[in-house]
Order: structure tokens, then C-alpha cells, then sequence
């Protein structure tokens, strides 16, 4: 058992301060080009800055409010609500409109396009 501790035991020696940059050395020269990790698709192969590389991909907006992620509308943002619900009660009126002028099942029957029951 104590052989096992002794094994699995931390090694807390400190390490000389010239080991330690032969061995960061010796990792940074096994390190791939640059040119190599864009061709293998881990650096993006751009010169613009990091932050704005994620603007690149950003999905354009026709594409967003195809999706309905985005409304389609040229109200400002604080009057969109608005112009929601209005449409909202826009196509409640012409659904009650419609309702009231359709025919009556008796008319459907006669027309034969309802059969009668």
C-alpha cells in the first residue's frame, strides 16, 4: 500500500529554471505553422480582427425573418408591438366578416355541396 502512495504521489521538486525553458522550448518547436492550422481549419485564414470574425457568419436579415426570428417590418423596434397587435385585430375583424356573410347550411344542402343529415 505505501508502495502505491509512493507511486501515485506528486512530484514537488522544483524544476531547474533552465529545464523549464528547455522543455517550453522544446514544445514551441513541435508547434504547427500557422499556415498549417488554416489549412486544417482551426485559425480562420482572415486578416480582420478576432472580434469581428463572428460578424462574417452572421446570418443576413432576410434570412432571419425568413425564419420568423426577425419581424418584417420597417416600424421602429418600440412600435413593432403595436403594429402586432393591430395586425392581430385586423385579421380578427375580416375572419368575423367572413363568418357573417357565409351561407347557411341549408343553402350549402340545396347547392349540393353539404350533404343533408
Amino acid at each position: 500500500m505505501a508502495e502505491q502512495e509512493a507511486n501515485n504521489a506528486v512530484d514537488r521538486s522544483p524544476i531547474a529554471q533552465l529545464e523549464r525553458r528547455n522543455s517550453l522550448e522544446k514544445f514551441l518547436q513541435g508547434r504547427p505553422e500557422a499556415q498549417e492550422l488554416k489549412n486544417r481549419h482551426i485559425l480562420l485564414d482572415t486578416t480582420s480582427a478576432p472580434t469581428l470574425q463572428g460578424l462574417e457568419k452572421r446570418p443576413e436579415r432576410e434570412d432571419l425573418v425568413e425564419k420568423n426570428i426577425l419581424a418584417n417590418s420597417t416600424a421602429a423596434p418600440s412600435l413593432q408591438e403595436k403594429q402586432r397587435e393591430l395586425q392581430m385585430h385586423m385579421r380578427a375583424n375580416s375572419l368575423e366578416k367572413h363568418l357573417q356573410t357565409r351561407p347557411k347550411p341549408e343553402e350549402l344542402v340545396k347547392e349540393g355541396i353539404l350533404q343533408g343529415g
